[in-house]
């Protein structure tokens, strides 16, 4: 939309509603900033993966890869 349509809409607007524009204006305004940034990360509960992971029992059992060195 053109500015000077916009500025004429404007000008033959009461004061009253002249104020809700311009209220409106920085609603729109921090909108748009607002989606400019990045959305924030929901941040990770404490033990919300239990239950996901299973460690052997043999975890720290020696791997036999590594015999010769060990030797």
């Amino acid at each position: 939309m053109d500015n000077i349509l916009l500025y004429n809409k404007l000008i033959n607007l009461p004061e009253n509603m002249k104020a809700e524009v311009s209220d409106f204006i920085d609603f729109l305004l921090s909108k748009s900033q607002k989606s400019n940034q990045e959305p924030e990360k929901p941040k990770a509960k404490f033990g919300s993966a239990k239950g996901m992971f299973t460690i052997k029992e043999d975890f720290d059992k020696p791997l036999d890869d590594f015999n010769e060195y060990m030797n």
